[in-house]
C-alpha cells in the first residue's frame, strides 16, 4: 500500500467524514515576504495533537486564513483534527493529509505553517519550513537545545519570514500591564526577580514495552532521539523524559521567564552566570527534574531565581499581601522586587505590595510595549503586512535559553559563566559545552541552507 493510501485509509478508520484530496494551490507571498491584505493565507499544520488542534481551531476561525493541509506521524491525531475541523465548519474535502513533514513541505503550496510537535522535533521541521519561505507559528519552547534554537533564529532571519513563538501570555492584558508598570519605573530600581514554575513530581517506574498503537509511525516519532521500544509515552507523557523535553522547567520557562525578561527589557540577551540544583526520580522512565532551584545573574547586576513553585509557596506562606493569589497559581508567575515594593503577575491576575501602582496608565512620554490583538491574530496580521510579531524567534530563543542553561548547570553541578552575545561558556567543562546541542541519531541532522 502506498503511503498516501495508508494515510487516507487510516484517517477514514478514525471516523473522518470524507477522503481528503489534494487541491490546486498557489502561493500569494510577494517578493517582500508579505501577503496582499485582500488575499487569503494558505496554511497547514505539523503536529495535530492537543496544542496543534488548538492552534488549528484558532487559525481556521481567523479571517484571511485558508486551511489546506495536516501532517502528523499519528493518524489518530489527524482523524481527531479532521473531526474538529468539520465541527467548526471547515471543508475536510479541501484538506490533504501527510505522515511525513518532508512530503508535506515538498508537495504543498503554502504561505504559512503552525508547528506543535514534541520538543525534540521542533528544530528540524521549523528550519525546513523556513527554507521553503513559509511563515511559522511555532509552539514554545522554541527548541530542545541552545544551538538548535540559534539555528532556528538564523533560518528565520535568513529567509526573511515571520515567526511567532507560542508564548501567548504576551498577548494577554494583565501581563502587558505588569511589564509596562515595571518598564516605566513604578517599582523603582529592580533588585531581583523570582520566577515560579510548576513542580514535576511524576513517577511511573519502568513500564513494560507495549505494542505501538495502530496508525503511529514510532520510528518517525522518535526522529533524532535514540531508538527505544515504545512504552506508552505519547500524548503529553513524553514531556517527562529528557530525550524529548525538560519537564515543567522547559515547558513553562517560555511563559514566565519570557514575561520576566519582557518587563526588564532583557528579552534579547541572557544571563552571564548560572548555578542550580535539581532533584530527579531514581530508576524511573520519567527522568526530568521534579524540583529545581536555579539562580541567574545578568550583566547589569540583576539576579533572577527560577524555581519550582513549591519553594516560593513555602517562602511566602503567611506573609501579608500574597493571600489574593488564586490557589492554583500560588507560587507561579513572575515577581519583580524593586525599591517601591514587589509586583507579581500570573494567569490568575496581577498584584502589588503597594496597590496604587496598579492604577498606572500609559502617558505620551511613557514606555509603551507592543499591544497584540490576540496571539494568533497577531501572527496573521504580521504575515499580511510584513511586520515583527509580539514574540519573534529571537525572543523565544532567549526565553528558553534560561531554562536550558539551568538544565546544564543542574546536570554538571557547575557554576557556569556565559557570554550571551557569542552564546558560549567561559571556562566551563567539555561536558557543559557539549550540552549546548542535543546529539542527533538515526541519520537526522539540521537542514542546511
Amino acid at each position: 500500500m502506498k503511503r498516501r493510501d495508508f494515510v487516507r485509509n487510516s484517517v477514514l478508520a478514525m471516523g473522518a467524514t470524507s477522503i481528503p484530496v489534494i487541491v490546486p494551490a498557489y502561493c500569494a507571498t510577494t517578493k517582500q515576504g508579505r501577503i496582499p491584505p485582500s488575499d487569503r493565507i494558505r496554511m497547514g499544520g505539523i503536529g495535530l495533537g492537543g496544542m496543534g488542534r488548538g492552534d488549528m481551531n484558532r487559525f481556521i476561525s481567523t479571517e484571511n486564513v485558508e486551511y489546506v493541509a495536516m501532517c502528523d506521524v499519528d493518524m489518530n491525531q489527524i482523524g481527531r483534527a479532521m473531526v474538529s475541523l468539520k465541527e467548526r465548519g471547515g471543508d475536510v474535502n479541501g484538506v490533504s493529509v501527510y505522515g511525513d513533514f518532508r512530503e508535506f513541505l515538498e508537495k504543498e503550496e503554502l504561505d504559512a505553517v503552525h508547528i506543535a510537535t514534541p520538543d525534540h522535533w521542533h528544530a528540524i521541521p521549523a528550519i525546513a519550513a523556513a527554507n521553503k519561505g513559509l511563515h511559522i507559528y511555532g509552539q514554545k519552547p522554541l527548541a530542545r537545545s541552545i544551538k538548535e534554537g540559534r539555528a532556528m533564529v538564523e533560518a528565520v532571519e535568513r529567509n526573511n519570514i515571520v515567526w511567532q513563538t507560542g508564548s501567548q501570555q504576551r498577548s494577554r492584558p494583565n501581563f502587558l500591564k505588569a511589564c509596562e508598570i515595571v518598564r516605566n519605573g513604578k517599582l523603582g530600581k529592580i533588585t531581583h526577580v523570582e520566577v515560579g514554575l510548576p513542580d514535576g513530581g511524576h513517577k511511573v517506574g519502568q513500564p513494560a514495552e507495549e505494542p505501538v498503537p495502530q496508525g503511529v509511525d514510532w520510528k518517525m516519532w522518535l526522529g533524532p532521539a535514540p531508538i527505544k521500544p515504545y512504552r506508552g509515552v505519547l500524548h503529553g507523557k513524553w514531556r517527562w523524559i529528557l530525550d524529548y523535553s525538560g519537564g515543567q522547567l522547559t515547558d513553562w520557562a517560555g511563559h514566565h521567564v519570557d514575561i520576566a525578561h519582557w518587563g526588564l527589557d532583557l528579552d534579547r540577551t541572557g544571563p552571564i552566570e548560572i548555578e542550580g540544583v535539581g532533584q530527579y526520580n531514581e530508576n524511573d522512565l520519567f527522568d526530568v527534574p521534579y524540583f529545581y532551584d536555579l539562580k541567574f545573574k545578568y550583566a547589569n547586576g540583576l539576579k533572577m531565581n527560577v524555581a519550582s513553585r513549591s519553594k516560593f509557596i513555602k517562602a511566602r506562606k503567611g506573609k501579608k499581601g500574597w493571600e489574593r493569589e488564586k490557589e492554583n497559581q500560588v507560587g507561579m508567575g513572575a515577581v519583580w522586587y524593586g525599591e517601591n515594593g514587589w509586583l507579581q503577575v500570573n494567569r490568575a491576575g496581577i498584584w502589588a505590595e503597594n496597590p496604587e501602582v496598579l492604577d498606572f496608565e500609559i502617558g505620551s512620554g511613557d514606555v509603551q510595549l507592543y499591544k497584540s490583538p490576540g496571539h494568533h491574530m497577531d501572527f496573521i496580521n504580521c504575515v499580511r503586512f510584513g511586520k515583527e510579531p509580539v514574540c519573534p524567534a529571537e525572543i523565544g530563543h532567549r526565553s528558553i535559553s534560561v531554562a536550558l542553561l539551568g538544565e546544564i548547570a543542574m546536570t554538571t553541578g557547575e557554576r557556569l559563566k556565559w557570554n550571551p552575545k557569542s552564546e558560549t561558556f567561559i571556562g566551563a567543562s567539555d561536558h557543559a559545552s557539549a550540552m549546548l546541542m542535543k546529539p542527533y541519531h538515526n541519520s537526522w541532522e539540521l537542514p542546511k541552507t
